[in-house]
């Protein structure tokens, strides 16, 4: 929807503030109604403002803040902290003493009383809410037809699965509200998979192919991979396989673009090519400098995740792990190490002055590694060569490396960069799921099935992405300029594609692995670990590489406890906010 999100929502916010701003009770406690009286929203045109406030809260921002309160970056959808940084992608950044908490929920030692896990969930939990409140004023509404209110149920049921999907993954026991509930104070007892399978089913069979002009709302074939994708998770492997297939042969973006990788891999991240993106599934729309003087619409969850010196002042984090640059480290047939990657380390710039020489890695590496991350002596898109330490906070803290993908252009700055406050905000949009998900998640659900020769299909297309197009691989500047030169590579680069998979153990150790370097930086690496029920050995290994041989303190005493961590816990605040009487409505999470 060209403007889901934005100047419109104004005056039907300002007027919902009762409704939409009361973060004092527990968001379980709050009965989903609004301080306006029926007279004024439960009619078109308030239900469609109520729809546009269920879509504003994909990004988990109101104005200036989380929703519900706290710094935004704590409840950023891209899930930066909670699954990049959890998940061995990266390092929180800056310093040591420079937004502490997420220090013990990188290293796995946090308890129930972080704040970060209040915000996110009062976060969700609003947009939970402002579903609810969609859908039960829709049905008192007067003034709509039933084709009207079908389309309105569809999209508000989608986006409430997509929430109650995300509290899922994170929490996993989680009270289910619905727009029907009478008594807000709800055991999280009950499995809340089958009513986001209901919610995706219905938005499935009701949503239109295409949207028209409204290209960020939500349509049929997203409904169908987001049912799919919640099929996986079960480990309903057939049923999300039927599904994905189907999607990725027939299905279209909501602007009538058939699905299909876009031809540069970078341009899933570049606010300049974002319209008409093929790879576009479901995302969220961001905009800068949009006249609200602030970047309350332009990612204001990633403001942090920028260099501290170069090209931006502020604020350093989400330094991408020397265990993740190793993984784009590959053979001479271009596949990487799956199983000992870590052991042909690239070359990093670690513990050495800006001012002093280095020369970058020489070795084979996948192009994809510098589309991702920021390295010393390589271009940093069209900012110049990365300078190394000095772009850095603390180096020696958490690390060498930059963060890529969120970057603005230098060359379109002043359109899709936001200056309107003290760190940088953003247009690029947020891929909540894009085409190369879809293929790798499909992929993981032949190999599950036994059907090696689709899986290995699937895998090789995201690979061929690059590997047909090296025109598309990082190139060095033309001297004294930068422009890229595409007569020069940046690196040594190589990618190749896998024989057929012999056996569902080699195809799953691929799988699992291409996920890691195609989707890398973008939130999923912990919620795939964790539901593969590997997070355990993958992350206390990444633990003692980092420490003990990267040489990177940051992670020194992290450990992950099998059977407590793939999850956390419900917060503490939560549970204290939900007594009935003196019984506990909420119950922990195994091990908090």
């Amino acid at each position: 929807m060209k403007a889901l999100r934005y100047s419109s929502l104004i005056l039907i916010i300002g007027m919902l503030a009762g409704f939409f701003a009361a973060c004092k009770k527990s968001f379980l406690e709050r009965a989903p109604q609004g301080s306006l009286s029926e007279e004024i929203v439960a009619n078109k045109a308030g239900v469609t403002y109520l729809l546009i406030g269920a879509y504003a809260a994909l990004d988990g921002q109101g104005d200036g803040a989380a929703l519900g309160g706290g710094d935004p970056w704590r409840a950023a959808p891209t899930n930066w902290v909670y699954g990049s940084v959890v998940g061995g992608e990266a390092h929180k950044g800056s310093n040591a003493g420079d937004q502490e908490p997420i220090n013990s929920i990188a290293a796995s030692t946090y308890n129930a009383s972080n704040d970060f896990f209040n915000t996110k969930w009062k976060a969700v939990y609003e947009g939970v809410n402002r579903c609810n409140l969609t859908l039960k004023e829709m049905h008192l509404a007067t003034d709509m037809s039933d084709a009207e209110k079908t389309q309105v149920e569809a999209e508000a049921r989608f986006l409430r699965g997509h929430y109650y999907f995300e509290l899922k993954k994170f929490f996993n026991n989680v009270p289910y509200i619905s727009d029907t509930t009478s008594n807000v104070k709800v055991s999280n007892e009950v499995d809340i998979w089958p009513f986001i399978e209901a919610d995706f089913k219905f938005a499935m069979d009701n949503l239109p192919e295409t949207q028209g002009g409204d290209v960020a709302r939500v349509n049929k074939w997203a409904a169908q991979i987001y049912l799919a994708k919640s099929y996986l998770y079960e480990k309903k492997y057939q049923e999300a396989f039927t599904l994905f297939q189907d999607a990725i042969v027939k299905g279209k973006t909501s602007a009538g673009v058939g699905y299909n990788l876009s031809t540069r891999f970078e341009n899933n991240f570049d606010a300049a090519a974002k319209l008409g993106n093929p790879e576009a599934v479901f995302y969220i729309e961001m905009t800068a400098n949009d006249g609200t003087g602030s970047i309350a619409n332009a990612n204001p969850g990633e403001m942090l995740n920028f260099p501290y010196g170069g090209p931006t002042t502020c604020c350093g984090f989400f330094q991408p792990s020397q265990d993740l640059v190793n993984s784009y480290r590959v053979d001479a047939a271009g596949l990487p190490y799956l199983d000992d990657y870590n052991s042909h380390a690239v070359k990093s710039d670690m513990n050495i002055s800006s001012s002093d020489a280095f020369t970058p890695d020489a070795g084979l590496l996948d192009p994809r590694l510098d589309w991702t991350v920021g390295r010393r002596g390589l271009p940093y898109h069209d900012w110049g060569y990365h300078a190394g330490a000095s772009w850095q906070r603390d180096q020696a803290y958490s690390g060498p490396y930059s963060p890529k993908k969120m970057m603005y252009w230098k060359a379109t700055q002043d359109k899709y960069h936001d200056a309107h406050s003290w760190a940088p905000g953003t247009a690029i949009n947020v891929n909540l799921i894009r085409f190369a998900d879809v293929l790798l998640m499909n992929a993981e659900c032949a190999a599950q099935i036994g059907n090696m020769p689709v899986a290995t299909a699937m895998v090789n297309r995201v690979r061929d992405r690059m590997k047909n197009n090296p025109a598309e691989w990082l190139h060095k500047y033309v001297p004294g300029t930068t422009s890229f030169d595409p007569a020069v590579m940046a690196a040594n680069y190589k990618i190749g594609d896998y024989p057929e998979f012999s056996d569902k153990t080699l195809a799953l150790k691929a799988i699992y692995f291409e996920r890691k370097l195609e989707l890398a930086e973008e939130g999923h690496r912990f919620f795939d670990l964790s539901r593969w029920g590997i997070a355990d050995q993958v992350l206390n290994a990444f633990y003692a590489y980092e420490v003990g041989t990267a040489k990177i303190p940051d992670l020194t005493g992290a450990v992950f406890t099998k059977g407590k961590n793939e999850y956390f816990p419900i917060p503490q605040r939560q549970i204290d906010l939900t007594l009935n009487g003196s019984e506990r409505v909420l119950k922990q999470n195994a091990g908090y």
